[in-house]
């Protein structure tokens, strides 16, 4: 029999979870069987339980991955909420939206995980905890704590709309479910910025104009340049 060092071993580990990532964002976890799962990877049946105890085993650790990539994207991006608009553009984007197996593991499972083992559902959630916590730190960088409902709404927000924009069969419905998205996205973010303005404005100068053609207008500018560019996964 041969025998594998422990670094071909990982490697043989990290690639199954790879393409399992894959896999299950475009057919789902019930979709999904261990003889397709390791045979994306190149590998037969008989190898999956030298890796993992079982498909809950798997699925648990590419929730883990997948979240935790998603993390290391958006810190990738500009900072503050310059970086989460480049977010919104590129998540409710029909790129994204037609593409599941290469995006974000949030819309493409969640209504599976939420029907799975406890350890695939503690996975999810340590992720998608880390990930809000990092909106709310872009939100609010002096005082995250106080931006966390704003930033679970922008998430939750995103979210439900690009599984929305997958769901119907009418192609205009899903670009204008993307394209409001986008709107409803951006103006959350432009009220978020001018709170953070207002708060740091000294004492004894003027507020910053409510105006929302001026607020849009700033955020506009910005976010257009960012339009399509970042991985949303």
């Amino acid at each position: 029999m041969a025998r594998y060092s422990a670094e071909h071993k990982e490697a043989t580990r990290r690639r199954i979870v790879e393409t399992s990532g894959r896999r299950l964002k475009r057919d789902g976890i019930d979709g999904s069987g261990i003889a397709s799962l390791m045979a994306d990877a190149g590998l037969t049946n008989g190898a999956f339980y030298a890796h993992f105890a079982s498909k809950d085993d798997l699925v648990a650790t590419v929730v883990h991955e997948e979240l935790r990539h998603q993390v290391a994207t958006l810190d990738q991006l500009a900072p503050g909420i310059a970086g989460l608009e480049q977010l919104v553009h590129a998540y409710l984007s029909p790129g994204h939206r037609d593409h599941p197996d290469a995006g974000c593991p949030s819309a493409a499972l969640l209504d599976e995980i939420g029907r799975s083992a406890e350890v695939t559902k503690a996975a999810y959630t340590a992720g998608a905890k880390t990930l809000v916590d990092d909106i709310a730190a872009r939100l609010s960088p002096e005082d995250p704590e106080s931006a966390h409902g704003r930033a679970l709404i922008l998430f939750t927000m995103i979210v439900g709309t690009l599984q929305l924009s997958r769901a119907v069969n009418d192609p205009l419905l899903s670009d204008e479910a993307l394209a409001r998205g986008v709107e409803q996205a951006l103006a959350l973010l432009g009220d978020v910025d001018a709170a953070e303005r207002r708060r740091d404005q000294p004492a004894g100068e003027p507020a910053p104009s409510n105006d929302p053609h001026r607020q849009t207008g700033r955020a506009g500018e910005r976010s257009t340049h960012h339009i399509h560019r970042g991985d949303p996964s």
